[in-house]
Formats: structure tokens, sequence, C-alpha cells
């Protein structure tokens, strides 16, 4: 079994989106001092690799703790506009993907979204009760055509409209 980190690292000063919140992370208790280390985190909800609520986009739709984790992971693979998709499985894009695909998406019912997709498809997604994942890193490390297992769990924020996570991919060998 292999595993590789489908998360960038989360660090003060970090690029974020415009006008988000800045990162910032302090170390507040030292091991010096107290005798053990705590830090505290100033960050919006879609900072770095996150996954995306129903409700980000669309007034009234389920919050980050309202959807069922089993839409977070789950069988995926990686593909390209122009193959055959799988049905029923997360689906991960290494190309940018627009809502030109909203069609063929929504004909496989895919469990979630993620890679390199425009804001318009994002909202269009969410709006058909699909999870997107933003900020994923490592995608070319994949296999293509292959399937494997995907994790992208969300905290579990009350009223949330994402959260970040830690997304992995676990390929068996």
């Amino acid at each position: 079994m292999k595993i590789i980190d489908l998360s960038t690292p989360l660090f003060s000063g970090m690029t974020v989106y415009p006008r988000d919140p800045e990162v910032k992370i302090k170390v507040v208790h030292t091991y010096e001092k107290e005798t053990w280390e705590l830090r505290q985190l100033t960050m919006g909800t879609h900072t770095g690799t996150h996954v995306d609520a129903f409700s980000h986009m669309d007034e009234g739709a389920e919050t980050i703790d309202q959807i069922p984790l089993n839409n977070f992971f789950g069988p995926t693979e990686v593909v390209k506009k122009n193959q055959k998709w799988p049905k029923e499985k997360g689906l991960l894009f290494i190309e940018e993907i627009g809502l030109a695909e909203l069609d063929k998406i929504l004909s496989v019912k895919p469990k979630f979204i993620g890679g390199m997709i425009t804001e318009e498809l994002e909202r269009a997604l969410l709006k058909n009760k699909i999870v997107t994942y933003t900020g994923l890193v490592n995608l070319e490390c994949l296999p293509k055509q292959e399937t494997f297992i995907f994790y992208g769990l969300p905290l579990k924020i009350k009223s949330g409209d994402g959260s970040p996570v830690r997304a992995i991919a676990i390929i068996e060998d």
C-alpha cells in the first residue's frame, strides 16, 4: 500500500484567495515555559487544501457539519476531459475543466470532484450536491485511469461553509 499526500502545508503568510483572511500560525505555549507546545491558528475555512460545503455558494444549503462523512472519501480516479469517466466515483482533474463539462459530470454521478475546476463549475457542482475539493497538490503522482481510495475529511465546523482537510490517496500495490 502506498499513501500519497495531496495536501499543501499551512504556514503564516501563505498565499490565499483575494480578500480571504491571512494565515497566521503563532506559537502560544512553549516547552521551555509551560512544558508543552501549542499554536494558535488564524485562517479562513477555504485555506490551502480544503473542501467546500454545499452552503459555500448556495445560501440555505447543507453546511459542512450536515453533510454525511461518506461524501468525503471513496474510490476515485484521475481523469481527463476527453476520456470516458467512471460512474459514481470521485473524479480528480489535472487539467482545467469548466462549466461546459457539467452535463457529462452529472451523467456519471460522481461522489466528489477535485483538482483544476473553474469557479463557475464549482458553483454548479455544489448546487447539484457534489462536494468539491480545492488546493490539492501532487495529483501528477497519482495513477491515471486506475482506481484508488481518496480521503479528504473536514473538521466538524458547526454551520461551516467549508474546511481545510488533510487529503490523501491510498494506492494498493
